[in-house]
Order: structure tokens, then C-alpha cells, then sequence
């Protein structure tokens, strides 16, 4: 549980928001869709700069700005809504708008199942998602735990559903992914593996799917592989501060446990870095990266001895 927090924020974010290239480089007429190269999907105009402000640059502020357009322009798509339960989370650890959002989700989901199936089949899933989420944040392990299984187990039907459309999305696999993932890295008796395999398969966009690879393998203590994955994710989105934390925090465990001045010297490096943007990130964010960059900073000290 050493990463509870980070890990946890991460991956409700991610899953939230459903998680290529720069701006620049995608045709205007396809923009609305971050997820695929074929077989796009009409999202929202306000909605999709939100995304990409988040996961391609790691700008929540600019994020809060656009969802707040989209919630009253853009009332149908369900990404909108997750991803303002998302930003409630990481913000505020607001748990109530967790839930309030999380339902608005499924209902802006309900209304999409007739258009698109998949797509709404799987925000209801993730609807269901954060309001599991909600209720064992809120309510605790033993009072929250009987809703957040029902939750779970409507979760994994609605993803079976969207599945049946098209079982290689890159949208489905990636929220499918960071999902699998999550219960793989906190459950006994789990192997992330199959979720890993199907990251790196099948989901998109492929800087969400490597960051995705990047966690999982520093939960499991494979930091090379971990290393390589964050990036192969910032070659795509080499401006985002989180990708810069998540490298460090990488550099920060192999180092300390191989007591490796270079690598905790990196690290401390790549934290600055992702600190240099605090201003757009959630003030309990940046209390984590700077937490763990004295934490390092101060191993380093040590090392030097």
C-alpha cells in the first residue's frame, strides 16, 4: 500500500476519464475522438479538450475549465461527466460529487446505449465504478464494502456487454486495463499480467496504455521495465508533469534499493520537474510529489556519506 494514495488517484483518474499525438498533428476533423484511428466516435468538442488538457499535459485547471463548458453544452456524453468526478477526487477527495458524478455518468451512459452500445455500455460501467468508489472512500471497508462489490460485480457485466461489440476497442481495453489492474495490484492471489497484455495490445491511446504499464510494473518492483514504459509514454506526451513524478518516483525505489546515487539523483531531478508545474496540478498532489522528493533528496544524503 505504499503507493495507496498516488496509485489510487491515478487509476480512478485514468478509469474516470477513460483513458497520439500533439494537437498539432491530428486531423481537425477527427478530434473529438483521443481513443482511435478508425472508427471514431463523435465526443464532444469541450469534453475531448479536457482530456487531452489532463492526460496529454497534465493541466487540471485548463481541465475544469473546459468540463465546466461541457456540462452545459455537451449534457450527453458520459466522459464529461466521469471526468468531473475524477478531478472532484484528486482536487478535494470530495467523495459526494465522487457519487454524484458517478451517477450522472451512468445516466448520460443509459441515454448513449441505443446510438453506440459500447460506448455506453462501458461508461455505465464506469459510472457503477465510481460510486463503488465513493461508497468504500466514504463509508469505509466494512460498511462500504457490500455496495462497492454489488458495484463491482454491475461493473464487470456492463464491460462484458461492451465487449461483445468489439472486444479490441482501444477505449474499452484501455478503461478495461487500469481496472484489471487496480484489483490485480491490491488483491492477493492477482496477476496484473493479463492486464498488462492487453494495455499494451489493444488499448489507446498509447501514452495512457504505457503510463498504465509504467504503474504496474513499479508496483511490482520491475523497475527497468517500469522505466521503459514512462518512457515510451512521454514520447507522446513529453510535457505532462505526472509522467515526470511517476518516472521519478520509479528512479526513487530502484535507487534506494540498490543504493544508486546516479538513479536518486534522476529522481530528484524528475520531481523538480513535475514541480516546476504545480500551479496546474491538485494542491494534494503536489504535497505527495514534494513529500517523496524529500524523502529522496534526503536518501541521498546518505548515499553520499
Amino acid at each position: 500500500m505504499k503507493h495507496q494514495f498516488s496509485t489510487a488517484r491515478q487509476m480512478i483518474g485514468a478509469i474516470a476519464s477513460a483513458t497520439v499525438l500533439t494537437l498539432s498533428l491530428i486531423s481537425p476533423t477527427f478530434a473529438q475522438d483521443p481513443f482511435r484511428a478508425t472508427n471514431r466516435r463523435m465526443i464532444g468538442d469541450k469534453t475531448e479538450a479536457a482530456f487531452r488538457a489532463v492526460f496529454e499535459q497534465g493541466d487540471y485547471v485548463a481541465a475544469e475549465r473546459y468540463l465546466q463548458q461541457a456540462e452545459a453544452n455537451e449534457p450527453n456524453e458520459p466522459l464529461a461527466y466521469a471526468m468531473k468526478a475524477s478531478l472532484a477526487y484528486s482536487q478535494n477527495q470530495d467523495f459526494n460529487s465522487l457519487d454524484s458524478y458517478g451517477k450522472k455518468t451512468v445516466e448520460a451512459a443509459n441515454r448513449l446505449m441505443t446510438t453506440d452500445p459500447l460506448r455506453g455500455n462501458l461508461y455505465a460501467a464506469v459510472g457503477r465504478f465510481l460510486q463503488g468508489a465513493a461508497a468504500l472512500s466514504r463509508e469505509g471497508t466494512v460498511k462500504g464494502a457490500p455496495q462497492a462489490l454489488s458495484a463491482l460485480r454491475q461493473v464487470y457485466e456492463y464491460l462484458d456487454k461492451a465487449e461483445a461489440v468489439s472486444s479490441t476497442d482501444p477505449e474499452l481495453n484501455l478503461l478495461r486495463g487500469y481496472m484489471d489492474l487496480l484489483l490485480a495490484v491490491n488483491l492477493p492471489f492477482s496477476n496484473p499480467e493479463q492486464a498488462i497484455q492487453r494495455l499494451e495490445k489493444f488499448a489507446g491511446p498509447k501514452y495512457l496504455a504505457y503510463r498504465g504499464i509504467a504503474i504496474a510494473y513499479r508496483d511490482l518492483d520491475q523497475y527497468p521495465q517500469a522505466l521503459a514504459a514512462v518512457d515510451r509514454a512521454m514520447q507522446f506526451t513529453a510535457n505532462n508533469p505526472e509522467l515526470f513524478y511517476l518516472k521519478a518516483q520509479i528512479q526513487s525505489e530502484q535507487g534506494r534499493k540498490q543504493n544508486n546515487k546516479l538513479m536518486l539523483q534522476e529522481a530528484v531531478k524528475n520531481f523538480d520537474q513535475a514541480i516546476a508545474k504545480k500551479t496546474q496540478l491538485p494542491a494534494s498532489l503536489v504535497k505527495q510529489i514534494e513529500r517523496e522528493r524529500h524523502r529522496t533528496a534526503e536518501h541521498l544524503g546518505v548515499a553520499k556519506q
